[in-house]
Formats: structure tokens, C-alpha cells, sequence
């Protein structure tokens, strides 16, 4: 099974971690290993308006075929033809409303090898609605950590630093919310023109009042 559907078979499998309802204490944490499966996780895709989405093939699913800590990790896998096209998953992040956070994020990617050439991006964002559009999450070597107030968090980075797991994290400082969910969402971006695989775990989000 490919894209979507791929997704959704797992979707009535529970997911590994914690989703209470963040921001009336600051030692309340979301966590992801995806070791029951997918969850409550949901899937996407993104293109140029120069190609169909539906001629840009992808895949997203749990996998055992490599993990950071357990047995099980996200697995990502889009085409490359196009040097261009981005695949996420994203998750609902209960959050008390008419405050404000500074929430810390982290995250395991892993790659095949090291190379020189950058051939995909990593992926994170947090926002109170879910991604819909590459232009969506930062630009290329963005992080919001040092950035002061944005209306969401995220980074967007290299792939293939590191042969195998490698972290990556970003803080985000929130303006006052009116909405009593947030939107995590990891991915990866195509960048060089070959297909590549890259696996997602150990997923933290943190949240402290400010």
C-alpha cells in the first residue's frame, strides 16, 4: 500500500506515548515511539503547482526496520524525480488555551550515510493548524529557537550530516493561544533528484509557561 492508505490501515493500532492536555504545569510532555504503531497520526504530501500530486509517489508507515530506541520508528519514503515535494506526518497536541509557552521540540532522523550533497531536508513544525502546503513549514535553514515570538515553531534542515540517527530540536515561544489543540508535524523534503527512505523517532514535545 502506498501514501495515504498506507497510513490509515495502522490508524486503529494505539500509539505509544503521552497527549494530556499541556500548559497547566510545565513538567507535561507528549512522547513518540511509535512501538503500537501509527496512532493518531495522520499523513500528507505536498508539490509545485508544475506537477500533479498525483504523479508525486510516497509512502509513510511504521517500520521495524530500524529504530533509535525500541523496535519501531515512522518510516518516510518519497520519489526524487522532481527535486522538489515534501511527505509529513502530523499528531494533535492538546494545549490549554489563553496562554502563553515557550515549548522545546526534539526529534530523531535517521540517513542512510553521510553525503556531501544535500539530498532532503528535515522537518518539524508546531502550529495551531496542520500543514497543508510545503510553504508551510520554515524555509530552508530556518529554526525558530533564537527567533523570539512567531506564530509557530519549527526547523528546517539537512538530511545526510551523519550516517545513521542524528537530532533534531527547535523552541518555540508562543503568542497568546485561543486554540485548545496544536499540530505537530515531521517530514522530509526533497531536495536532490533520487529517491530516499529516512526514519523518524523518539519524538519529545515540552511545554512551559511563560
Amino acid at each position: 500500500m502506498r501514501r495515504r492508505d498506507l497510513l490509515r490501515a495502522s490508524a486503529s493500532v494505539g500509539v505509544f506515548g503521552a497527549a494530556g492536555c499541556v500548559g497547566g504545569r510545565d513538567d507535561q510532555v507528549f512522547e513518540e515511539g511509535f512501538e503500537d504503531g501509527i496512532g493518531d497520526w495522520e499523513s500528507g504530501a505536498a508539490i509545485g503547482p508544475e506537477v500533479d500530486i498525483d504523479d508525486f509517489d510516497w509512502e509513510l508507515g511504521v517500520s521495524d526496520a530500524v529504530a533509535k530506541s525500541g523496535d519501531r520508528s515512522l518510516r518516510i519514503w518519497n520519489q526524487g524525480d522532481y527535486d522538489d515535494g515534501v511527505t509529513w506526518a502530523s499528531h494533535p497536541i492538546p494545549v490549554e488555551p489563553g496562554g502563553s509557552y515557550r515549548i522545546e521540540v526534539t526529534g530523531q532522523f535517521w540517513s542512510e550515510s553521510e553525503s556531501f550533497n544535500t539530498i532532503r531536508h528535515a522537518l518539524m513544525r508546531l502550529a495551531p493548524e496542520p500543514p497543508e502546503t510545503e510553504e508551510d513549514f520554515p524555509q530552508p535553514g530556518l529554526n525558530t529557537t533564537d527567533l523570539g515570538e512567531t506564530p509557530y515553531g519549527g526547523l528546517r534542515d539537512a538530511l545526510w550530516l551523519s550516517d545513521g540517527w542524528r537530532e533534531y530540536a527547535f523552541e518555540w515561544t508562543t503568542p497568546e493561544l485561543s486554540t485548545d489543540v496544536l499540530h505537530l508535524a515531521v517530514g522530509t523534503a526533497v531536495i536532490w533528484e533520487a529517491d530516499a527512505t529516512h526514519y523518524v523517532d523518539d519524538l519529545s514535545v515540552r511545554v512551559e509557561p511563560r
